[in-house]
């Protein structure tokens, strides 16, 4: 069988050629990848001596192609999966792990690693080399290199099992997603939908074979407007039970056990290299350093945060009180009354807004801020192949025209693709022998669909999404580093948010409004008074907000902050914990944690607290872009160097205080969110 995966991509930049690429080529591709992977270890292993050269750094260039195998494959797998394709993730996903535990657990190897460690005071190494020298020993101790053989045993099955553990919990979120349709058939059932909206679910009923009837899913275009403008009380409980009661049925997709498993397994490897608890493992190498750091700081943010949120539940109450006499708020109610209560105090709400945010013209104002800020050019190219007809592939230039990165876009909801926005990777810059090797980077959003009658409009809270989503891209586009494993977004993980939670503030600024919000029938700009409700209306809820936020980081840091011998009920257990955090009374039989992907799936177990921290590090930077210009040519070079470009060659720490000339204060953020006490 001719396998395009191993053979030279005769694609424009190297790109996947997804054109070419079946189901059956990624296990053949994966394990002759591994063998090759193999062999440049061994000859390592034969070097005579020990140098930065030929154990740290040739480490960091071997497995190339692997690397690149598995990101095509893994990246469909969230973004176009199916059954096929989570066959072949469980099969293959054991090979990686006994690959990387191959490497780890390499005694030969190890001893290399260590020797060069240990001399590291007399090689005159810079401060990247110094860095990669660091993570590269820590990776080795932390993963096990000083195990005996019966405990690497132990080590190995332990990451077998979570391997899998952690894409089952991912399939089974996935397919009851899939599974949950919800058909209306009066037209009266949706008073207050707003015409697209019903258009929308119009065209979901006609593609699932049921025409003249309306139908919602799970997906969050069709989801998140429901829940905000169905007046139909009996429609928003329907939809907020099958949506938080996802994975958590006592059926074939429950995930209870499966997190019971996680935790135990997390805890097991924890406690087999030295470490109290998963938590206190992970954030070694996090700026927050501690569990104790990371509660001090969530406890801290939710002091001062929950009387505001409480304040702005009870004003919600009221309001529904006075509307339409509804004096027992549920969970489903809140999302709708906060948007009618918006509408009332700002003269606002994601209708007004939406005709000025279609997607095409936001696309270009994302690329517009990037090329005012970073010099940057997006130029689509449909010579490099895509893996879905919805993808859109760009080249990415900078001011004198050469080549940056190439950038995909993928922006709407399908049934191979799981819910949310994020940002990834084909493959990571890097350097070898003088030659650089530019990024491949992907976003993967699920917007609102464009209908036979109307573009895709977005919501404000999608338009921020795509903002937030950009920066991180910017991240991995604008890397200029020397080793892939330091470069773009592999930085500590409380660090990795700031790029992107900085760049959302530009949708908040005329200045970069004015690029790409117009009307998409009129042509019209956006008015300013508008832009000044949307500034006015930024606050709305942001103590409700916040304490949601800090309840996933303290649930998450309750699972792993200590042993999970304790948690013999997953369900009694988030209720106890979601207690201080609870705003609205609890309703039964739901729950967040079995489709928690972030961190039973994702890669933010104990690091759910970083959306939060890395608030603190963007209300902080973006303060210097306010005080200076936000399109300041000076403040905008010294934080791509700075921050995008640097990637993790230094700790985040010293590159912060690089940009901003200091640390980071908390002031800015509390400022931001009106938390800020004034006299």
């Amino acid at each position: 069988m001719n396998n395009p995966l191993l053979a030279d991509f005769a694609t424009p930049f190297d790109t996947p050629p997804f054109h070419l690429i079946k189901n059956e080529h990624f296990l053949e591709a994966i394990q002759e990848s591994i063998i090759q992977a193999k062999k440049e270890i061994d000859q390592i292993k034969v070097e005579p001596e020990s140098t930065f050269e030929n154990t740290i750094e040739a480490l960091d260039r071997s497995g190339k192609k692997l690397g690149v195998v598995s990101a095509i494959f893994f990246n469909l797998n969230s973004a176009e999966t199916n059954d096929e394709i989570q066959r072949l993730a469980r099969e293959i996903s054991p090979l990686l792990t006994e690959h990387a535990n191959d490497i780890l657990l390499d005694q030969d190897l190890f001893r290399r690693v260590a020797k060069v460690y240990a001399d590291k005071e007399s090689l005159d190494l810079n401060p990247e080399q110094n860095t990669l020298l660091e993570k590269t020993y820590k990776s080795f101790v932390r993963n096990g290199a000083k195990l005996n053989t019966e405990e690497a045993q132990k080590l190995r099955k332990i990451d077998q099992e979570l391997s899998q553990l952690s894409l089952k919990f991912g399939e089974h979120v996935l397919a009851e997603t899939n599974r949950f349709v919800h058909f209306v058939d009066q037209e009266e059932d949706l008073e207050g939908l707003p015409e697209g909206i019903k258009e929308a679910a119009a065209q979901i009923a006609e593609e699932k074979g049921k025409p003249g009837t309306w139908a919602f899913t799970l997906d969050y275009p069709s989801y998140i407007p429901a829940m905000t403008y169905a007046k139909n009380r009996g429609l928003r409980q329907t939809l907020f039970l099958a949506f938080n009661t996802k994975a958590s049925k006592g059926d074939e997709l429950d995930n209870q056990q499966i997190i019971k498993d996680i935790l135990r397994l997390r805890h097991d490897r924890a406690t087999l290299l030295g470490y109290a608890s998963h938590a206190d493992f992970v954030l070694e190498e996090r700026m927050a350093k501690s569990p104790q750091k990371v509660m001090e700081f969530l406890e801290n943010l939710l002091e001062k945060a929950k009387p505001k949120a409480e304040a702005e539940v009870q004003e919600v109450l009221e309001f529904a009180k006075k509307k339409d006499g509804l004096t027992d708020l549920k969970k489903w109610d809140f999302a709708y009354y906060s948007e009618q209560l918006k509408k009332e105090k700002y003269s606002l709400d994601d209708e007004i807004l939406r005709p000025y945010f279609q997607l095409e013209n936001v696309i270009e104002g994302v690329f517009q801020t990037a090329k005012r800020l970073y010099g940057l050019d997006f130029e689509e190219n449909k010579e490099i192949p895509v893996y879905h007809p919805d993808v859109t592939a760009y080249e990415v230039k900078d001011e004198s025209g050469n080549h940056v990165s190439v950038f995909y876009a993928d922006f709407f909801p399908r049934a191979g693709k799981r819910n949310g926005a994020w940002m990834t990777s084909f493959k990571g810059q890097y350097q070898t022998d003088g030659a650089e090797s530019r990024p491949h980077v992907s976003i993967v959003c699920n917007f609102t669909k464009p209908t036979k009658s109307k573009p895709s409009l977005l919501t404000f809270n999608e338009v921020t999404t795509l903002f937030h989503e950009f920066g991180h891209a910017l991240h991995g586009m604008l890397a200029k580093g020397t080793y892939e494993s330091l470069s773009g977004t592999s930085v500590y993980w409380d660090f990795v948010e700031l790029p992107s939670q900085i760049f959302e503030n530009w949708c908040y600024e005329k200045e970069c409004l004015d690029l790409f919000a117009r009307h998409y029938q009129t042509g019209e700009a956006i008015p300013e008074d508008l832009i000044e409700r949307i500034k006015k209306a930024a606050n709305f809820q942001q103590g409700y907000q916040t304490v949601r936020q800090l309840s996933f980081g303290l649930l998450d840091m309750a699972y792993h902050g200590q042993s999970p011998e304790e948690i013999k009920d997953i369900r009694a257990f988030e209720e106890k914990i979601m207690k201080k955090t609870d705003l609205l009374p609890k309703v039964k039989g739901t729950m967040v944690s079995t489709s928690f992907s972030h961190i039973f799936q994702g890669g933010y177990s104990s690091g759910y607290y970083s959306y939060k921290w890395a608030e603190v590090l963007d209300a902080d930077a973006f303060e210097l872009f306010q005080e200076k210009g936000v399109f300041d040519p000076e403040t905008s070079r010294s934080f791509a160097k700075n921050i995008l470009s640097a990637g993790g060659s230094e700790h985040p720490s010293i590159l912060y205080r690089r940009f901003r000339g200091r640390d980071p204060k908390t002031d800015a953020l509390m400022k931001r969110s009106g938390l800020l006490l004034t006299a």
